[in-house]
């Protein structure tokens, strides 16, 4: 029987790429995701349309997985949504919203990875895409920063509780990646030409980043926890 992963956000970019990867490394693959499954750019196993932010929905995908393949190897936290607005100028449904994604949304499929994880009783892996931002903020990024910051703790110390059951936590900081919501945010000429100015002269593709999670969900990161791995080309080296 092949390793079960779960992705959200699986339809395209980030995380697309981890599904399509994954799939290539052995493992069937669920989706969880906002957008209808036309929509869809990666070819899941399963795909579920979902709002993480759903706990009755997020319930039913979880249990829809484990009705098809019985087991949950790998849970890849991807789906997030961020603001981009002045303090000033935020209001508070959207901060509402990024936080609802972030942290709530991605606290309940850990939660419900977790569960199903010790009940197996074989391990798992559980990896959450956070950002560099979390670090190295901007204006505008306040709401966003403040959830990746705050999910990279949280990602430490599920890693600690979750450690005794041989279920290992991590996270994945990228830098600038051309996915989607960057070329909607910043358009395709800022896109196309920014990632000249990052020391490795490129801007980050998807696939760089669901190469990341391939390793921290093979058995090569058999003793990596609690790491916070930044995949980012050198941004943080210029900021």
């Amino acid at each position: 029987m092949p390793k079960v992963a779960i992705v959200t956000g699986g339809a395209r970019g980030i995380g697309g790429a981890c599904v399509d990867r994954l799939r290539l490394d052995g493992f069937v693959v669920a989706s969880l995701d906002l957008l209808p499954p036309d929509q869809a750019e990666a070819h899941s196993d399963l795909y579920f349309p979902c709002d993480i932010t759903d706990a009755s929905g997020v319930e039913e995908g979880f249990a829809t997985v484990h009705a098809r393949w019985g087991r949950l190897d790998l849970l890849v936290n991807n789906a997030a949504q961020g603001i981009r607005a002045h303090l000033v100028d935020q209001t508070e449904a959207d901060v509402r919203r990024s936080l609802e994604v972030c942290l709530m949304g991605t606290w309940r499929c850990t939660q419900l990875a977790a569960r199903r994880m010790i009940r197996q009783g074989e391990g798992g892996s559980i990896v959450s895409i956070t950002s560099v931002m979390s670090e190295y903020t901007a204006p505008g990024s306040s709401t966003y920063s403040g959830a990746k910051a705050a999910l990279n703790a949280m990602t430490r110390t599920w890693a600690s509780e979750l450690a005794p059951h041989r279920i290992r936590v991590n996270a994945i900081e990228p830098g600038w990646i051309d996915t989607p919501g960057e070329r909607i945010a910043f358009g395709n000429r800022r896109v196309n030409s920014g990632g000249k100015a990052l020391p490795l002269g490129r801007i980050g593709q998807p696939k760089d980043i669901a190469a990341a999670v391939a390793y921290l969900a093979s058995r090569d990161a058999s003793y990596v926890t609690g790491t916070i791995l930044r995949v980012d080309g050198g941004f943080t080296l210029i900021r």
